[in-house]
């Protein structure tokens, strides 16, 4: 996953401030991440709720930025240039990206207190499991809408492509 992240950066670091942030974001939530596994791994009755609290703080934000500032603006990107069909698309990877919010927003509620934690530490190795395949795929299809909605209509590729 981390790979990944280093791919998007490459591929799409540099076109747009918003876009850069937000895979800062997606790099700081991977490296979070990891930590938090590799400590369910070593000990899971160690892990703390100040471990949990701040992947899930980066998860939230992460997510939060992405349906508030980065999805608007690549619709509003598309909607500039015209782009139905981007549209159309953008619209179909949203519902998509609906089901992986929901999975965050269920991991957020069940650590959101310390006796929540203290409940559902036991569940917390199957979560990791969860949240390793749904942000595989939140990444994936972020990268298509990126593609899709901003890269299409950048400069660089209008360059690119054969006339």
């Amino acid at each position: 996953m981390l790979e990944d992240c280093k791919n998007a950066l490459e591929r799409w670091g540099g076109v747009h401030t918003l876009i850069d942030r937000w895979l800062e974001q997606r790099k700081a939530l991977l490296v979070s991440f990891i930590e938090l596994k590799e400590a369910c791994d070593a000990e899971l009755e160690a892990v703390s709720k100040a471990r949990i609290d701040t992947f899930s703080e980066l998860l939230m934000d992460y997510i939060s930025a992405g349906h508030f500032e980065v999805y608007p603006q690549l619709a509003e990107e598309a909607k500039a240039f015209g782009d139905e069909s981007a549209l159309v698309i953008a619209a179909k990877l949203l519902e998509r990206l609906e089901m992986s919010t929901e999975m965050t927003l269920e991991f957020d509620t069940d650590f959101a207190t310390p006796i929540r934690c203290q409940q559902n530490l036991a569940r917390l190795p199957a979560w990791i499991d969860r949240l390793a395949k749904g942000l595989t795929e939140r990444f994936m299809l972020e990268d298509q809408l990126i593609a899709r909605l901003h890269a299409a209509h950048s400069p660089q590729s209008k360059a690119v492509s054969p006339a």
